[in-house]
C-alpha cells in the first residue's frame, strides 16, 4: 500500500522512525530521555517523502507514547515547537508551558 506509514520507537536509536510498507525509512525525529522528559531535538523527513504528511505522523505517534508514558516534553526542535502550537491538545504534555 503505498500510502501506509509506520511509525516506531527505534529505542536503540534514541529516535523514532517513519518507514513505508517497504520497509524503506521516510523520515525521523532524535530524542533525549531523562527521568520524566523526553526532549525532542531533530526531525526530519527524507526529501523523496516531504508532503505526505510524515512528520505529522511521527509527532503524533510520539506525544501520544509521550503522554500514555506520563513524560513531560520538552519541544526543541523547530517543528516540534510549531506542530504543538498548531495542536493544543499536546500542550499539557510541554515542560514549564506558559
Amino acid at each position: 500500500m503505498e500510502n501506509e506509514i509506520v511509525v516506531v520507537d527505534a529505542k536503540e536509536h534514541s529516535r523514532y522512525e517513519a518507514r513505508d510498507a517497504g520497509g524503506q525509512l521516510m523520515g525521523f525525529v532524535d530524542y533525549h530521555l531523562h527521568p520524566g522528559l523526553i526532549t525532542f531535538v531533530h526531525a526530519e523527513t527524507l526529501p523523496e517523502f516531504r508532503g505526505r504528511g510524515v512528520a505529522g505522523r511521527i509527532a503524533t505517534k510520539s506525544l501520544d507514547d509521550a503522554r500514555a508514558a506520563g513524560l513531560q516534553v520538552k519541544p526543541a526542535c523547530p517543528f516540534y515547537q510549531s506542530f504543538v502550537a498548531e495542536h493544543t491538545e499536546y500542550a499539557d504534555l510541554v515542560k514549564d508551558a506558559r
